[in-house]
């Protein structure tokens, strides 16, 4: 938990310093710095801009003055934004090159609550350059080349400091095109046996290999698959055996995979109509694919049947808490101490409610009480697993300081609130995970803060966990492992009690992290899949707009009695059996809407899809591909209300599988439930 800015280790100091300073002495050293920050005039970066290449670190400092020109000791929030392609960190007195590009460094004074006048904030522009490229390795992969093959290379370029360049600019040459040829990615043909040098330039630097052809020494090539009929998205192994004139296979012939398709209806049929990736195949569409081997000049064949997966069923709707003056926010499902059933919403720019609800009977869903709290937004809600304890989180508080509200549930229909933590999270709680024991809770957005709740009047911090460089939205913990969604980052795992990596609740150890290029990262679900023993992570963009689309949306969109809103990205489905080679493999996308948050259950994807509504997907067996594609849509429900914020316009949130009933949330309409219908739906 390095800090990467004064203010950063101002924040984290006082946090720290909880379990043995009192809290008193913490808000009075605390107002003194925000009260100081009502004298400063300026702010002045020392240097005023900065150029630097992508590794080097250079001095940086902001300083705070008064309006005679001294200097004043206030609170100071300083963050790298991205404004291009590049990114820089902040790390002490000091800023880092992490990739080329323009940047701002963003200098804020922090204000106490209730501040009448705008906090003072200085620009410092940014540029990153990228180092010269100091070598370039070419990898050649373990395939022989035979004369007819192709074999692809690749070609890392490295600065002197070892760090690799992103997307170089590659040109490939052959010593001698007629032994072997080479494109501009890098395959290799084979054209006459020979040795032949192939080198890969980038910049003043290049990396070569020598590459021995060989006559091509097979005969026939065996194609065999892991099964000839297979429903859309099943996924088939293929293997090809190339075979010498005795029968003895050669292991080490380049094998390029292709297919021809026959659809079962030209007219429907897409242009893309399957996938091969590896040794892998599925079908997305129903027809006959004949599966190719290409091997020097030999080609094997082998045709698959692909029938509709067949996966829909009814969807029916069963009941409905309707909250149509506000907007809704998250939900939780629970089984009350009592042993009735009940649901908690929150309300999102709407004075702070919190709603509980007795869904025991799912068609006559019955408000029980609400609370209001000190805040705009009650963004999340969360039980314990046990039903012993809520927590509502706040955003928005009259007096700044956020933090959480924590519920007693003894009288499930009629929470108490048992106390209020703020600390380390005055600046907002976006998301949080409950467990028996413990609460994780984001604070604003850029940690997230562990919290003991043995004793629910007496909420212990534990510990927090600060990812450098990183903004976070969510958190879900799964045997011991805390994934937290963080933007452009992707997902950070981290070790919090599963002891594999040596972690404990009171040390988080940080395991891994999974980057991901779309850079809107909002929420992941992990799950393990029984029939398969693969352990897949589930991750949902979160886009709030359709720019460069054909239907972008309209201006104004979401207000009481207007039009919906709109939003874009989609679920990135990640093998994660190794968490040390994690693999991008599938992807769940429905063009013109926009993720949200999501639950699986029993190989169902339940997710929230905002305009696009509650979708259920079959994500049983091995996941290649775009699932959205391949008949796995069980069912669509869209939450339209007459009634509603804005009328008739889905927008789910989130949706949670319950005793046989899947409730979610609509940000126009309140609380839902509906019900799948056993069986496949009938077509006619």
């Amino acid at each position: 938990m390095t800090p990467h800015s004064s203010a950063r280790r101002v924040a984290t100091c006082l946090v720290l310093t909880l379990a043995v300073a009192p809290t008193h002495a913490l808000h009075a050293q605390q107002a003194a710095t925000l009260d100081a920050g009502l004298r400063v005039a300026r702010l002045v970066a020392e240097p005023a801009s900065l150029e630097l290449r992508a590794g080097e670190a250079v001095p940086f400092r902001v300083t705070a003055l008064d309006a005679e020109g001294r200097p004043v000791n206030a609170q100071l929030r300083v963050t790298a934004r991205r404004s291009g392609d590049g990114a820089v960190r902040i790390a002490g007195d000091s800023v880092v090159g992490l990739s080329a590009g323009e940047n701002q460094i963003v200098a804020t004074v922090v204000l106490p609550a209730g501040a009448a006048v705008e906090p003072p904030r200085l620009t410092v522009p940014v540029t990153v350059s990228w180092p010269s490229v100091d070598r370039v390795v070419v990898e050649s992969g373990a395939a022989r080349l035979y004369v007819g093959t192709t074999v692809r290379h690749r070609a890392t370029a490295l600065h002197a400091d070892g760090s690799e360049r992103p997307r170089p600019n590659v040109q490939w040459a052959s010593s001698d095109p007629t032994v072997a040829t080479v494109d501009r990615f890098g395959d290799v043909a084979a054209v006459r046996p020979g040795t032949v040098t192939i080198t890969a330039s980038v910049e003043r630097a290049a990396g070569t290999v020598t590459r021995e052809i060989a006559a091509f020494p097979a005969t026939t090539l065996d194609v065999r698959v892991s099964a000839d009929a297979v429903r859309t998205g099943d996924v088939v192994r293929l293997e090809a055996r190339a075979l010498d004139r005795s029968g003895r296979a050669i292991l080490d012939v380049p094998v390029v995979w292709s297919f021809q398709f026959t659809p079962d209806d030209s007219i429907r049929a897409p242009g893309a109509s399957g996938l091969i990736r590896g040794d892998r195949f599925v079908g997305e569409v129903p027809g006959i694919y004949t599966v190719l081997a290409h091997a020097g000049p030999l080609v094997g064949r082998h045709a698959i049947d692909v029938r509709p997966r067949e996966a829909v069923r009814e969807v029916v709707h069963v009941g409905h808490g309707g909250v149509q003056h506000v907007r809704t926010s998250d939900l939780w499902v629970y089984e009350g101490v009592d042993g009735r059933d009940y649901a908690i919403t929150g309300t999102w720019g709407a004075d702070g409610y919190a709603y509980f609800w007795d869904v025991t009977d799912p068609s006559q869903i019955v408000k029980t009480d609400s609370l209001r709290l000190d805040a705009r937004t009650v963004n999340d809600v969360k039980v314990a697993p046990n039903g012993r304890y809520a927590a509502l989180s706040r955003e928005g508080a009259s007096n700044r300081r956020n933090g959480l509200v924590v519920l007693d549930l003894q009288d499930p229909a009629h929470p108490r609130i048992a106390a209020t933590y703020d600390e380390g999270l005055t600046g907002g709680v976006h998301n949080m995970f409950a467990t028996d024991t413990h609460l994780f809770a984001l604070s604003a957005g850029d940690k997230y803060v562990i919290l003991d709740m043995g004793d629910l009047a007496a909420t212990r911090f534990v510990r927090e966990y600060d990812h450098p460089d990183s903004r976070v939205h969510d958190v879900w913990v799964h045997d011991g492992l805390a994934y937290s969604s963080e933007w452009g980052t992707g997902i950070v795992v981290v070790d919090v009690g599963n002891g594999r990596w040596g972690g404990t609740i009171e040390k988080p150890v940080f395991v891994t992290a999974v980057p991901y290029p779309v850079g809107a990262t909002h929420a992941a679900f992990p799950y393990a899949q029984q029939s398969t023993g693969k352990f897949y992570l589930f991750l949902g963009d979160e886009i709030m707009s359709r720019r460069g689309a054909a239907w972008a949306g309209t201006p104004g969109a979401g207000e009481k009695g207007g039009t919906p809103e709109v939003a874009s990205g989609y679920i990135h489905v990640i093998d994660f059996t190794d968490p040390m080679n994690p693999r991008d493999v599938a992807r769940y996308e429905v063009r013109e809407f926009g993720t949200h948050n999501l639950w699986i259950e029993d190989d169902v994807l339940f997710q929230a899809y905002y305009d696009g509504g509650l979708r259920m997907v079959d994500v049983s067996g091995e996941l290649l591909g775009n699932l959205a594609e391949q008949g796995r849509e069980i069912a669509v429900f869209k939450s339209f209300d007459p009634g509603g914020f804005v009328a008739n316009a889905a927008f789910v949130w989130g949706a949670q599988p319950y005793k046989g009933h899947i409730f979610f949330s609509d940000h126009y309409s309140g609380l839902w439930a509906v019900r799948l219908q056993p069986g496949r739906r009938p077509t006619s």
